[in-house]
């Protein structure tokens, strides 16, 4: 008779899963992964990740709610420090937030978007999980509207925003981009000089201003 789970049980299972599903996901796709895969690098028995899950569609959902929750996390934690009256550059720390998310858990943000996008209403929590990301976004270009920081649509300036931010975020992750500056050097191994390509921290700087430059009040 099979053992009865206790919540802790479930929960443990449930992050071990995470964690081998979230890699699984990332570099092979959903239809490159089976249940009887997951539970072979989980190092379980064939059907015991059934106990936990509906199907391989559920651990997907699952895995795509935590990486919500924590790209959410990441975003909020950066608005929260921004003072009330920063001025606009001050405010990328959000910008500079969202990438960083991306380069230090690209497997995660690639399953946030590079993926085919699931049946919200069948996976509540993560529909819970991307609504946060959203409204913090949204919620972050209204105050800048209404603050008089920025000017025009909140929604068309967050869309512009997130299309630029994933544009430069996936070329980086394609090794597409400059390289950071910590890590260009010359042929003889010294550091580049400033003569050489920018680095890619310049790019994305040279971004938020044009961004920023475009969304400012217009002063007759």
């Amino acid at each position: 008779m099979p053992k009865t789970l206790s919540p802790e049980d479930i929960q443990q299972f449930r992050e071990a899963m995470r964690r081998v599903a979230e890699n699984a996901f990332a570099t092979r796709g959903a239809q490159g992964v089976t249940m009887r895969e997951l539970a072979k690098e989980l190092g379980c028995s064939a059907m015991t990740p059934y106990r936990y899950f509906r199907d391989k569609d559920d651990i997907l959902a699952m895995v795509r709610a935590a990486a919500f929750n924590r790209f959410a996390a990441r975003l909020e934690a950066a608005a929260q420090n921004i003072p009330a009256a920063a001025s606009a550059i001050d405010h990328s720390a959000v910008s500079y937030a969202y990438v960083a998310f991306a380069l230090d858990e690209p497997h995660a943000y690639r399953l946030l978007f590079d993926q085919t996008p699931q049946q919200q209403s069948a996976y509540p929590e993560l529909a819970a999980a991307s609504q946060r990301a959203w409204r913090l976004l949204g919620a972050h270009f209204e105050r800048l509207v209404a603050a008089g920081v920025l000017e025009g649509d909140p929604a068309l300036i967050g869309y512009a925003y997130w299309t630029s931010l994933h544009g430069f975020t996936m070329l980086a992750l394609a090794n597409q981009l400059p390289l950071p500056a910590a890590q260009q050097t010359d042929t003889d191994g010294d550091a580049t000089t400033a003569a050489h390509e920018p680095s890619r921290e310049a790019v994305f700087a040279q971004i938020l201003r044009m961004l920023w430059r475009g969304a400012l009040p217009q002063r007759n």
